[in-house]
């Protein structure tokens, strides 16, 4: 458990040090701002390839070799794109890591999610809040030590990664038996639509969120900075918003023992919704943004329980809902910079509201979809 809580700030750091190493990036290979971001595309896009790949895998090599390989890859990656010679082979490698990335993503979510039993949202909390604490320290040393080095930070990366290889006897090889009426008292949910429908709204439930959550990382600096704020406040207040989206999963784990993920997720969704809306008054905004991070915090991993509970036997529906997570992040970026120029800086939040409220509304769908006899 420690391990797995380790790999969750490992990919967590990996994924946040491509942006402060772009200025490095761009002096070394001669790039432009929207080349140089390629590097984190490549990183997602292998990272929605891992997850589909080590899903096609899971249950038939044993959880072992896949999570060692995963970190194998991610390791070998962020040595390749540390030495690269040139960008396109910093692009591949990049792509290289971002594979091992999916592979951990996906692999210990999984295991997590039914391994656990009653448990299991607690526990992917708790597992998930240390992906923010990764997020945190690694734009944090490469500020330390400068983007010039980011080199030396991938390499100290890669070989964190290597000890956790002796970790994995802990880790069942085989596919845990589904869930039992047993283990929740509540009993066994059972859906009143056709699966195809509950898995097409959990899909739409975790991408919407995700572009909730990359919408405010991305544009609550800009935001803040157009309705008057410094960009030394603006740049803190981001800051905070991740530090409380992290924190808030470690306050919902004890939550989660005694709530449903249903109500939790629906709380957290009509919150997120309020907090996006204060944020449109100019004074509120700061403090309103670091609500939303609290409350988008928890969606993540309660969904997946809740998910394996309403569709035991649909093997791959926690792969497609990660990985729709990880296009979610993808997508966000030029569709609600689009709205933005149609709609101008200032309705950032408001447009970011209409999302959090169709999350809502697919939460309290799935909720009615999955009720209990």
């Amino acid at each position: 458990m420690v391990a797995s809580c380790v790999g969750f700030v490992l990919i967590g750091a990996l994924q946040a040090l491509y942006g402060p190493a772009i200025p490095a990036l761009r002096d070394e290979f001669d790039l432009s701002p929207s080349t140089a971001g390629l590097g984190l595309s490549a990183h997602f896009v292998g990272g929605v390839a891992g997850v589909l790949l080590f899903d096609r895998l899971y249950g038939r090599i044993g959880n072992r070799k896949i999570l060692g390989s995963s970190y194998l890859l991610m390791a070998v990656g962020a040595v390749g794109f540390a030495l690269a010679p040139n960008w396109p082979s910093a692009l591949v490698m990049a792509l290289l890591a971002g594979l091992g990335f999916g592979g951990i993503d996906y692999g210990l979510n999984q295991l997590f999610a039914v391994g656990f039993g009653r448990r299991s949202a607690a526990m992917l909390n708790i597992l998930n809040a240390h992906f923010g604490i990764g997020a945190i320290l690694g734009p944090a040393v490469i500020g330390a030590v400068g983007a010039d080095h980011y080199p030396a930070v991938f390499l100290a990366f890669a070989a964190a990664n290597l000890p956790l290889l002796l970790c994995l006897r802990g880790v069942r090889d085989h596919v845990p038996a589904p869930l039992s009426d047993e283990e929740f008292p509540e009993g066994t949910a059972v859906l009143r639509r056709s699966l195809a429908s509950v898995l097409t709204m959990f899909v739409t439930l975790y991408v919407l969120h995700v572009a909730v959550e990359a919408g405010v990382g991305g544009w609550e600096p800009t935001h803040l900075e157009t309705v008057g704020y410094g960009a030394g406040a603006a740049a803190t207040a981001t800051s905070v918003y991740w530090l409380m989206m992290t924190a808030g999963r470690f306050l919902v784990a004890p939550l989660a023992l005694r709530f449903s993920a249903q109500a939790i997720i629906t709380v957290s969704c009509a919150g997120m919704t309020l907090c996006l809306l204060l944020a449109a008054v100019p004074g509120l905004a700061p403090y309103a943004y670091g609500g939303v991070g609290l409350f988008i915090a928890p969606i993540f991993p309660t969904g997946l329980p809740w998910l394996n509970r309403a569709a035991p036997r649909a093997r791959r529906a926690g792969a497609l809902v990660i990985a729709a997570s990880m296009v979610g992040g993808v997508v966000a970026g030029p569709t609600l910079g689009w709205a933005i120029e149609w709609s101008g800086v200032r309705a950032v939040p408001l447009l970011l509201c209409v999302v959090s409220a169709l999350c809502l509304a697919a939460t309290l769908w799935l909720t009615r979809a999955t009720r209990t006899r």
